[in-house]
């Protein structure tokens, strides 16, 4: 995934000279995952510029960039770093439009890599991603794989609006998948369906996806033909893809790395009562980490949900009566 994150960025970078990188040793050291590696020496260092360690800083400027003209892609080099721009995002960059009466615009995206599962340290593996989703007027966007990661991307990039696109860091490297370097985007706030399936709906978006196909696998195994959804873009929704595969299968199972509480998952339970509930043969469950802080390394796959415990929850959730 982390060539397509690459990918992605050069090739709008060369159709579109207003689109700046900026973020912490990003330029000549490619950042620390080398998601920007040898950019700078393609696009030079004033497209391409290590910034200070100073998180609010680094969106603030973005936003006044974004402002007047150009389209910065702002690396935030771990998710556990980003609250400190939380003002910036929340009070400035997603209300830019609406403040201005569309005046003024703010097409920036800002990369975060995220999630645990690579034995980090606190700060690290965080999967926060419900706290930005509550934020009106910005999208958050969340890859699954090398192709999804490019298209949605470049769909990002040229979104007019800001679009906080957080990179699953468990599966930069997990694989490989061939992707044509076409420029061609993604939809954004469209779910895609991974696997077909009529007895159940399995829902998940990011790395937590890799669990759940594997599911999805063994599960038929025991008879059950379980559809999987991945979300993608988190906020704005699409209610519609989830509601249609949940009426056909009646039963669903929400799958995220997030603590349980205020979870996105939470919320898509709540539309599906809202929506869907006559349709629905089961109560829907819920995998998910727990409320706690990611433990340390060694323990911290007793955190994240399992392959297993999504099969369990499933043939719970079948034999509901």
């Amino acid at each position: 995934m982390i060539d397509a994150v690459n990918r992605a960025m050069a090739n709008q970078m060369r159709v579109n000279d207003n689109i700046v990188v900026l973020g912490e040793d990003i330029g000549a050291n490619g950042g620390v995952f080398r998601a920007t590696d040898k950019l700078q020496k393609e696009f030079g260092s004033k497209r391409v510029f290590d910034t200070p360690l100073a998180e609010s800083a680094i969106v603030g400027m973005s936003i006044g960039m974004a402002s007047q003209g150009l389209i910065p892609i702002v690396e935030i080099q771990f998710m556990g770093f980003i609250y400190s721009a939380i003002d910036q995002i929340l009070n400035h960059a997603a209300r830019l439009r609406n403040r201005t009466r569309g005046r003024l615009s703010c097409p920036m995206v800002i990369r975060a890599p995220f999630g645990g599962g690579i034995h980090a340290p606190e700060h690290h593996c965080e999967s926060t991603e419900a706290l930005f989703a509550h934020i009106p007027g910005l999208r958050v966007v969340i890859p699954s794989s090398p192709a999804r990661a490019y298209g949605l991307l470049i769909a990002a990039i040229q979104d007019p609006d800001p679009v906080l696109f957080l990179e699953p860091k468990r599966i930069y490297r997990d694989g490989k998948q061939a992707i044509k370097d076409n420029g061609q985007p993604l939809p954004l706030d469209t779910c895609f369906v991974l696997r077909e399936g009529i007895d159940l709906t399995l829902i998940s978006w990011g790395a937590m996806l890799k669990e759940t196909l594997a599911a999805a696998e063994q599960l038929t195994q025991q008879g059950i033909d379980a559809e999987v959804i991945d979300v993608a873009t988190i906020k704005p929704l699409d209610i519609s893809s989830i509601i249609d595969s949940v009426n056909k299968t009646g039963r669903c199972i929400i799958i995220h790395e997030a603590a349980k509480t205020g979870g996105v998952g939470a919320e898509i339970a709540a539309q599906l009562a809202e929506k869907s509930i006559t349709s629905l043969l089961a109560p829907v469950q819920r995998v998910t980490g727990y409320d706690t802080v990611m433990p340390m390394l060694k323990n911290e796959h007793y955190y994240m949900p399992s392959a297993q415990r999504i099969i369990n929850s499933a043939i719970q959730i079948m034999e509901y009566r």
